[in-house]
Protein backbone atom coordinates (compact mmCIF):
# COMPACT_ATOMS: atom_id res chain seq x y z
CA UNK A 1 0.00 0.00 0.00
CA UNK A 2 1.64 3.91 -0.74
CA UNK A 3 0.39 5.80 1.30
CA UNK A 4 1.83 9.19 1.11
CA UNK A 5 2.73 11.36 4.40
CA UNK A 6 1.34 15.38 4.37
CA UNK A 7 4.38 18.12 5.35
CA UNK A 8 4.24 21.55 6.28
CA UNK A 9 3.93 24.22 3.68
CA UNK A 10 7.14 25.18 3.77
CA UNK A 11 9.00 28.99 3.60
CA UNK A 12 11.11 30.64 1.10
CA UNK A 13 13.33 32.26 4.21
CA UNK A 14 13.17 33.46 7.66
CA UNK A 15 14.10 36.74 9.09
CA UNK A 16 14.41 38.54 12.54
CA UNK A 17 11.35 40.43 13.42
CA UNK A 18 13.06 42.12 16.52
CA UNK A 19 15.91 41.78 19.64
CA UNK A 20 15.50 42.25 23.45
CA UNK A 21 18.30 42.57 25.89
CA UNK A 22 19.06 41.76 29.68
CA UNK A 23 22.20 42.89 30.60
CA UNK A 24 23.72 42.36 34.78
CA UNK A 25 22.83 45.35 37.00
CA UNK A 26 26.50 45.68 38.63
CA UNK A 27 28.96 47.65 36.12
CA UNK A 28 32.16 45.87 37.45
CA UNK A 29 35.09 47.76 36.84
CA UNK A 30 38.83 46.47 36.22
CA UNK A 31 40.19 47.99 39.25
CA UNK A 32 37.65 45.76 41.11
CA UNK A 33 39.18 42.61 39.74
CA UNK A 34 43.00 43.24 39.54
CA UNK A 35 44.29 42.55 42.91
CA UNK A 36 42.52 38.71 42.87
CA UNK A 37 44.67 38.09 39.60
CA UNK A 38 47.88 40.49 40.53
CA UNK A 39 47.11 42.79 36.98
CA UNK A 40 46.08 46.36 36.72
CA UNK A 41 43.41 48.76 34.92
CA UNK A 42 46.08 49.27 31.94
CA UNK A 43 47.06 45.74 31.48
CA UNK A 44 43.18 44.30 30.82
CA UNK A 45 42.62 46.78 28.76
CA UNK A 46 45.59 46.67 26.80
CA UNK A 47 45.16 42.94 26.12
CA UNK A 48 40.92 43.15 25.92
CA UNK A 49 40.10 46.59 25.30
CA UNK A 50 37.30 45.90 28.46
CA UNK A 51 36.77 48.78 30.48
CA UNK A 52 33.83 47.77 32.18
CA UNK A 53 32.09 44.33 32.82
CA UNK A 54 28.36 43.91 33.73
CA UNK A 55 27.32 41.13 36.28
CA UNK A 56 24.07 40.19 37.51
CA UNK A 57 23.31 40.06 41.49
CA UNK A 58 23.48 37.19 43.86
CA UNK A 59 19.86 35.69 43.51
CA UNK A 60 19.47 36.69 39.29
CA UNK A 61 19.84 33.72 37.31
CA UNK A 62 20.62 33.11 33.81
CA UNK A 63 17.10 32.35 33.35
CA UNK A 64 16.07 35.73 34.67
CA UNK A 65 17.98 37.47 32.15
CA UNK A 66 16.61 35.18 29.60
CA UNK A 67 13.08 35.78 30.31
CA UNK A 68 13.79 39.18 30.23
CA UNK A 69 15.84 39.84 26.85
CA UNK A 70 12.84 36.85 25.44
CA UNK A 71 9.90 39.13 27.04
CA UNK A 72 11.30 42.53 25.47
CA UNK A 73 11.63 41.01 21.92
CA UNK A 74 8.55 39.11 21.97
CA UNK A 75 6.26 42.53 22.70
CA UNK A 76 8.51 44.43 20.13
CA UNK A 77 8.04 42.13 17.49
CA UNK A 78 4.17 41.93 17.46
CA UNK A 79 3.84 38.18 17.70
CA UNK A 80 1.56 36.61 20.19
CA UNK A 81 3.26 34.04 22.09
CA UNK A 82 0.60 31.29 21.60
CA UNK A 83 2.18 31.24 17.85
CA UNK A 84 5.63 30.43 18.74
CA UNK A 85 6.87 27.62 17.02
CA UNK A 86 9.94 27.28 18.60
CA UNK A 87 12.09 28.19 21.77
CA UNK A 88 15.70 27.60 21.32
CA UNK A 89 18.15 28.92 24.71
CA UNK A 90 21.64 28.90 23.82
CA UNK A 91 23.58 28.93 27.33
CA UNK A 92 26.88 27.09 29.00
CA UNK A 93 25.99 28.18 32.65
CA UNK A 94 22.12 26.59 33.33
CA UNK A 95 23.73 25.28 36.71
CA UNK A 96 20.41 22.36 36.60
CA UNK A 97 21.40 20.04 33.89
CA UNK A 98 17.21 19.68 33.90
CA UNK A 99 14.68 21.24 33.33
CA UNK A 100 16.17 22.93 30.15
CA UNK A 101 15.79 26.91 30.67
CA UNK A 102 13.87 27.19 27.21
CA UNK A 103 11.51 24.83 28.66
CA UNK A 104 10.55 27.00 31.61
CA UNK A 105 11.12 30.21 29.52
CA UNK A 106 8.60 29.13 26.94
CA UNK A 107 6.31 28.61 29.90
CA UNK A 108 6.62 32.15 31.39
CA UNK A 109 6.53 34.48 28.28
CA UNK A 110 3.36 32.44 27.06
CA UNK A 111 4.88 30.81 24.10
CA UNK A 112 2.87 26.78 25.54
CA UNK A 113 2.79 25.47 21.93
CA UNK A 114 6.59 25.56 21.42
CA UNK A 115 9.15 23.02 21.51
CA UNK A 116 12.20 23.76 23.63
CA UNK A 117 15.49 22.52 24.52
CA UNK A 118 18.86 24.28 25.11
CA UNK A 119 21.69 24.25 22.88
CA UNK A 120 25.37 23.90 24.58
CA UNK A 121 27.66 25.42 21.61
CA UNK A 122 29.44 28.12 24.44
CA UNK A 123 30.09 31.61 22.30
CA UNK A 124 28.77 30.25 19.22
CA UNK A 125 25.62 28.78 20.76
CA UNK A 126 23.35 32.07 19.36
CA UNK A 127 24.26 31.39 15.77
CA UNK A 128 23.61 28.12 15.99
CA UNK A 129 20.09 28.68 17.50
CA UNK A 130 19.69 31.33 14.40
CA UNK A 131 20.49 28.44 11.98
CA UNK A 132 18.37 26.37 13.40
CA UNK A 133 15.56 28.56 14.06
CA UNK A 134 15.65 29.46 9.95
CA UNK A 135 15.58 25.60 9.04
CA UNK A 136 12.60 25.06 11.24
CA UNK A 137 10.76 28.45 9.87
CA UNK A 138 11.52 27.60 6.11
CA UNK A 139 10.86 23.88 6.71
CA UNK A 140 7.38 25.16 8.28
CA UNK A 141 7.61 23.63 11.53
CA UNK A 142 7.28 27.02 13.05
CA UNK A 143 5.68 30.02 12.04
CA UNK A 144 7.84 32.06 15.08
CA UNK A 145 11.00 31.36 16.60
CA UNK A 146 12.92 32.52 19.92
CA UNK A 147 16.56 32.57 20.04
CA UNK A 148 18.10 33.64 22.84
CA UNK A 149 21.54 33.41 24.41
CA UNK A 150 21.61 33.48 27.92
CA UNK A 151 24.64 33.33 30.70
CA UNK A 152 25.59 34.02 34.48
CA UNK A 153 29.12 33.49 33.88
CA UNK A 154 29.76 34.81 37.34
CA UNK A 155 28.82 31.51 38.53
CA UNK A 156 31.49 29.44 36.77
CA UNK A 157 34.44 31.59 37.30
CA UNK A 158 37.52 31.94 39.95
CA UNK A 159 38.22 35.54 40.48
CA UNK A 160 42.03 34.38 40.72
CA UNK A 161 42.02 33.14 37.46
CA UNK A 162 44.04 34.93 35.07
CA UNK A 163 43.59 33.41 32.12
CA UNK A 164 39.58 34.35 31.64
CA UNK A 165 38.07 35.49 34.99
CA UNK A 166 38.35 39.89 34.30
CA UNK A 167 36.76 38.57 30.79
CA UNK A 168 33.37 37.35 31.47
CA UNK A 169 30.05 39.23 31.98
CA UNK A 170 26.31 38.23 32.70
CA UNK A 171 23.14 38.97 30.52
CA UNK A 172 20.89 37.32 27.40
CA UNK A 173 20.12 38.50 24.06
CA UNK A 174 17.13 37.36 21.86
CA UNK A 175 15.81 37.27 18.33
CA UNK A 176 12.32 36.44 17.20
CA UNK A 177 12.03 35.04 13.65
CA UNK A 178 9.15 34.79 11.42
CA UNK A 179 8.67 33.50 8.06
CA UNK A 180 9.88 35.74 4.87
CA UNK A 181 9.29 36.37 1.42
CA UNK A 182 12.81 35.96 0.57
CA UNK A 183 15.99 34.42 2.74
CA UNK A 184 16.92 37.33 5.74
CA UNK A 185 19.52 34.30 7.27
CA UNK A 186 22.08 33.39 4.54
CA UNK A 187 23.52 29.81 4.79
CA UNK A 188 25.28 28.95 7.77
CA UNK A 189 28.97 27.61 7.91
CA UNK A 190 29.66 25.83 11.41
CA UNK A 191 32.02 23.47 12.41
CA UNK A 192 34.02 22.19 15.43
CA UNK A 193 37.78 21.59 15.98
CA UNK A 194 37.20 18.68 18.79
CA UNK A 195 40.88 18.07 18.75
CA UNK A 196 41.46 21.09 20.23
CA UNK A 197 38.95 21.27 22.76
CA UNK A 198 41.38 21.64 26.09
CA UNK A 199 42.38 25.36 24.76
CA UNK A 200 38.90 26.69 26.64
CA UNK A 201 36.53 24.60 28.64
CA UNK A 202 35.86 23.97 32.12
CA UNK A 203 38.55 22.68 34.35
CA UNK A 204 36.87 20.13 36.47
CA UNK A 205 34.02 17.68 36.00
CA UNK A 206 30.62 17.82 38.40
CA UNK A 207 31.43 14.04 39.61
CA UNK A 208 34.78 15.30 40.51
CA UNK A 209 33.40 18.48 42.76
CA UNK A 210 30.68 15.89 44.07
CA UNK A 211 33.19 13.16 45.15
CA UNK A 212 35.22 15.74 47.11
CA UNK A 213 38.13 15.64 44.17
CA UNK A 214 38.19 18.72 42.54
CA UNK A 215 36.96 22.47 43.09
CA UNK A 216 33.49 24.05 41.77
CA UNK A 217 34.27 23.89 37.63
CA UNK A 218 35.18 27.06 36.40
CA UNK A 219 35.73 28.19 32.98
CA UNK A 220 40.02 28.46 31.88
CA UNK A 221 41.60 29.26 28.82
CA UNK A 222 44.94 28.99 26.61
CA UNK A 223 44.62 32.73 25.81
CA UNK A 224 47.45 32.58 23.43
CA UNK A 225 46.21 29.78 21.23
CA UNK A 226 42.74 30.74 21.72
CA UNK A 227 43.33 33.83 20.33
CA UNK A 228 45.49 32.46 17.44
CA UNK A 229 42.80 30.46 16.61
CA UNK A 230 39.97 32.79 16.44
CA UNK A 231 41.96 35.74 14.32
CA UNK A 232 43.76 33.47 11.42
CA UNK A 233 40.51 30.30 11.42
CA UNK A 234 37.66 32.67 11.85
CA UNK A 235 38.64 35.31 9.40
CA UNK A 236 38.59 32.21 6.68
CA UNK A 237 34.89 31.07 8.29
CA UNK A 238 33.80 35.08 8.01
CA UNK A 239 34.94 35.36 4.16
CA UNK A 240 33.32 32.18 3.78
CA UNK A 241 30.46 33.26 4.92
CA UNK A 242 30.36 35.60 2.92
CA UNK A 243 30.96 34.07 -0.59
CA UNK A 244 28.35 31.81 0.87
CA UNK A 245 25.28 34.56 0.89
CA UNK A 246 26.40 35.79 -2.33
CA UNK A 247 27.68 39.22 -0.94
CA UNK A 248 31.10 41.31 -0.32
CA UNK A 249 32.36 42.78 2.82
CA UNK A 250 31.30 46.34 0.91
CA UNK A 251 27.64 45.13 1.17
CA UNK A 252 27.47 45.04 4.92
CA UNK A 253 25.93 47.50 7.61
CA UNK A 254 27.26 45.87 10.21
CA UNK A 255 29.78 43.04 11.82
CA UNK A 256 28.83 41.97 14.65
CA UNK A 257 31.51 39.13 16.22
CA UNK A 258 31.25 37.60 19.30
CA UNK A 259 32.92 39.79 21.73
CA UNK A 260 35.79 37.94 22.82
CA UNK A 261 38.09 40.21 22.85
CA UNK A 262 38.73 43.74 20.92
CA UNK A 263 41.93 42.98 19.34
CA UNK A 264 40.49 40.13 18.11
CA UNK A 265 37.87 42.63 16.54
CA UNK A 266 39.91 44.47 15.06
CA UNK A 267 42.19 41.98 13.61
CA UNK A 268 39.22 40.63 11.57
CA UNK A 269 37.69 44.24 10.47
CA UNK A 270 41.44 44.47 9.35
CA UNK A 271 41.39 40.78 7.18
CA UNK A 272 37.98 41.07 5.78
CA UNK A 273 39.10 44.60 4.52
CA UNK A 274 35.75 46.60 5.99
CA UNK A 275 35.47 50.12 4.59
CA UNK A 276 34.57 52.43 7.17
CA UNK A 277 30.68 52.39 6.62
CA UNK A 278 30.43 49.13 8.46
CA UNK A 279 29.59 49.74 11.78
CA UNK A 280 31.36 47.60 14.27
CA UNK A 281 29.94 45.99 17.38
CA UNK A 282 32.30 46.56 20.29
CA UNK A 283 29.82 45.84 23.04
CA UNK A 284 32.48 43.79 24.99
CA UNK A 285 34.23 47.87 26.45
CA UNK A 286 31.89 48.08 28.38
CA UNK A 287 29.57 44.73 28.83
CA UNK A 288 32.10 42.26 28.96
CA UNK A 289 32.46 38.53 27.34
CA UNK A 290 28.73 37.35 27.62
CA UNK A 291 29.46 33.57 25.93
CA UNK A 292 26.34 32.79 23.83
CA UNK A 293 24.97 36.17 25.07
CA UNK A 294 27.71 38.40 23.22
CA UNK A 295 26.57 38.45 19.74
CA UNK A 296 22.79 39.58 19.95
CA UNK A 297 23.48 41.99 23.28
CA UNK A 298 26.16 43.69 20.67
CA UNK A 299 23.25 44.36 17.84
CA UNK A 300 20.58 45.09 20.10
CA UNK A 301 23.05 47.87 21.19
CA UNK A 302 24.21 48.36 18.08
CA UNK A 303 20.85 49.10 16.41
CA UNK A 304 19.93 51.00 19.74
CA UNK A 305 22.80 53.73 18.89
CA UNK A 306 22.26 53.54 15.45
CA UNK A 307 18.43 53.28 14.29
CA UNK A 308 19.34 53.64 10.63
CA UNK A 309 21.34 50.37 10.26
CA UNK A 310 17.79 48.51 10.34
CA UNK A 311 17.02 46.75 7.12
CA UNK A 312 20.61 46.37 6.19
CA UNK A 313 23.09 43.35 6.32
CA UNK A 314 25.25 42.18 9.21
CA UNK A 315 27.85 39.33 9.19
CA UNK A 316 27.63 37.63 12.68
CA UNK A 317 30.09 35.23 14.01
CA UNK A 318 30.54 32.89 17.32
CA UNK A 319 33.54 31.16 18.42
CA UNK A 320 34.47 29.28 21.55
CA UNK A 321 34.77 26.89 23.99
CA UNK A 322 35.46 23.05 22.61
CA UNK A 323 36.47 25.36 19.17
CA UNK A 324 33.16 25.57 18.14
CA UNK A 325 31.78 27.96 15.52
CA UNK A 326 28.98 29.38 13.29
CA UNK A 327 28.80 32.14 11.29
CA UNK A 328 25.82 34.13 8.97
CA UNK A 329 24.58 37.17 7.48
CA UNK A 330 21.62 37.98 8.17
CA UNK A 331 18.98 40.91 8.07
CA UNK A 332 18.61 43.22 10.95
CA UNK A 333 15.15 44.33 11.92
Amino acid sequence: MNIKLQQTETAPGSRILAMGAARGELAVTNNELVAAIDSSDEWIQQRTGIVTRKRAKKGISALDLAVSAAQEAITKSGVDPVEIGLVIVATISNVQQTPSLAAVLADKVGAINAAAYDSNAACAGYCYGIAQADAMIRSGQAKYAVVIGAEKLSDVVDPSDRSISFLLGDGAGAAVLGAASEPGVSTTVWGADGSRAAAVGMNNTLIEFRDGEAAWPTLRQDGSSVFRWAVWEMAKVARKTLEAAGIEAKDLTAFVPHQANMRIIDEFAKQLGLPESVLIARDIRETGNTSAASIPLAMHQLLAENPEASGGLALQIGFGAGLVYASQVVRLP
